[in-house]
């Protein structure tokens, strides 16, 4: 497949011209974070053969965003707030290329969709509830504090 008769997803799109203004403006953390987005989504096209399509380019950057967060609490429970502040200016660059993040009425209203949809009650309707829901909310939505909610509700 040629360079040409491939078209972007319109979130890569909107990232390669933040990278252009960022580099004009010269605005080094914000390009920096640009060009480790790029860099990932490269690594998967060349290591996948693939060309990313829209969901795919949301799920990297969610787990981008999961990565970061992670990053930054275990930098904050060591005292190096350097490096918290660091991932939490690149936390602040992903979430910019992410959809709107769904407030918690819509977020509940969501589970508790998926939890009288799910076949089972429980506990052992969690892999069920959640794999009903990842799809829906993925780059919309913390996944771990989904999980907590849904653990919550399941159990209670």
């Amino acid at each position: 497949m040629s360079e040409s008769t491939v078209t972007p997803s319109e979130t890569q799109a909107a990232i390669k011209a933040a990278m252009k203004e960022a580099m004009k403006s010269r605005d080094k953390e914000r390009l920096s974070t640009i060009r480790l987005i790029q860099a990932e989504f490269k690594r998967i096209e060349v290591d996948e053969r693939i060309v990313l399509d829209e969901a795919r380019v949301i799920a990297v950057l969610d787990k981008m965003l999961k990565q970061r967060r992670d990053s930054q609490k275990q930098y904050e429970d060591a005292d190096r707030e350097d490096l918290a502040s660091q991932e939490a200016s690149e936390i602040a660059v992903i979430q910019e290329f992410l959809p709107q993040q769904l407030s918690d009425e819509e977020l509940d209203t969501i589970i508790d969709n998926a939890i009288s949809a799910a076949d089972g009650s429980g506990m052992q309707a969690m892999g069920a509830v959640m794999g009903q829901l990842k799809p829906q909310l993925q780059g919309r939505a913390d996944m771990g504090a989904v999980s907590q909610k849904v653990k919550a509700r399941l159990v209670g």
